[in-house]
């Protein structure tokens, strides 16, 4: 396909990565990546807030040859920098501070292009009325929070699929000309991509767990710990410990949509030492699908990398850590993958009954999977970089 020629070379588009870590990255990289080379007049630039950031993105780009982005790094003044220390473990400081901070590079720009929503404070309390908002999201799991009323305040909503729109649209959040169905940009990384790595030196089958950051969703600060120590013993199993990256970045975790507070704790060295269980709380390899596709089977509950895990249907079980009614709620959609415990004590016939019974939980995987995912000829990233392209031409800036 030719690429798409600009009409207006004074477009500016940025792409912004304000984050604690990386694993917002590969939801919109590569759309600018593809939007850059496909669009060689605009002006893509990527804005990260950490030079682990630009390190990253500067490595992703490589998989995007013809891409000509330009890179920022923002800076956050030495007075704004220093209660950062006791402020960021509680809350995301650092992250609106960097708004603020870099706020007249971002009026120098047509559109903002971010994974999360917290960038709208330039919008609501910073002055920048007339910059236009694209959310890319990030992940495309159930979490009510991720289809609340901040989730319609953009110019353009990308969605991985069918129900990112249903739920938006019930929940009263949907412009009708602000969304395009563009498939899950992610996935377009494993493109050629080598098979996952050989983790552990045995036979056994292999388990991620993956809980979730808040303590009103997790199961981690119930019942982690006697999960760790199920597996520490067991003869059959190894075990992924890759929670949310988040989860042990501060002391105290906070869930805002109904208020709660825990402390995420310490691992065990007993654990750390073991040679069938792997713990990862936040390097690259766990938020780049490496073990999401390593495993035999999954072990979470409220993260959406089990939609990622689904992309091979495999085994699930969901731990039920809050004892939440769950059965009819379109929050808790993904437990329909597999059997949900209520107590660690179930973990070890739960897991044995979840291999050998997965046929018919296939079904239902695959109907989840293709609920949430929408993939077409086009790869996820051009058709997001063409959806943006639409946009602009729309909107007059290019």
């Amino acid at each position: 396909m030719p690429l798409i020629q600009s009409t207006n070379s004074d477009a500016r588009v940025g792409f912004l990565f304000n984050h604690d870590h990386l694993h917002q990255i590969a939801h919109s990289a590569p759309i600018a990546f593809e939007l850059s080379r496909r669009n060689p007049q605009l002006n893509v630039i990527l804005l990260a807030s950490t030079t682990a950031q630009l390190d990253y993105l500067r490595e992703m780009s490589q998989r995007f040859p013809g891409a000509q982005c330009q890179y920022q790094l923002l800076r956050l003044p030495t007075a704004l920098r220093l209660p950062a220390l006791a402020l960021d473990p509680l809350m995301p400081y650092t992250r609106v501070a960097t708004l603020l901070a870099n706020r007249a590079q971002f009026a120098e720009l047509d559109v903002l292009v971010v994974p999360e929503k917290t960038s709208l404070l330039l919008r609501s309390h910073f002055g920048l009325r007339k910059l236009k908002f694209v959310h890319t999201r990030h992940g495309a799991g159930d979490r009510e929070v991720g289809f609340n009323r901040s989730s319609g305040q953009f110019d353009l909503v990308l969605m991985s699929g069918p129900k990112i729109r249903d739920r938006l649209q019930a929940a009263g959040a949907l412009r009708e000309d602000g969304y395009a169905i563009v498939g899950y940009a992610k996935f377009d990384l494993l493109r050629d991509a080598p098979p996952p790595p050989k983790l552990f030196d045995n036979d056994r089958q292999t388990v991620v767990y993956n809980p979730h950051f808040s303590p009103r969703l997790s199961s981690w600060y119930r019942d982690g710990l006697d999960i760790l120590d199920y597996f520490y013993h067991s003869k059959r199993y190894n075990l992924i410990f890759a929670p949310h990256v988040m989860l042990f970045r501060k002391r105290f975790q906070i869930s805002l949509e109904r208020l709660r507070i825990d402390r995420p704790g310490q691992i065990p060295q007993r654990y750390r030492a073991c040679p069938h269980l792997l713990i990862d709380t936040g390097s690259a390899r766990s938020v780049d699908m490496t073990y999401t596709r390593a495993a035999d089977l999954y072990l979470g509950d409220a993260s959406s990398q089990i939609y990622e895990f689904l992309q091979q249907p495999r085994p699930c079980v969901f731990v039920n850590a809050q004892n939440s009614a769950w059965q009819n709620d379109v929050n808790y959609s993904h437990w329909q993958a597999g059997p949900v415990i209520n107590d660690v004590a179930q973990l070890d016939t739960t897991l044995d009954a979840a291999f050998r019974q997965h046929a018919d939980w296939l079904p239902r995987q695959q109907q989840l999977f293709a609920y949430s995912f929408d993939f077409g000829a086009q790869r996820s990233s051009v058709r997001g970089a063409d959806a943006i392209r639409t946009f602009l031409q729309q909107s007059a800036l290019a």
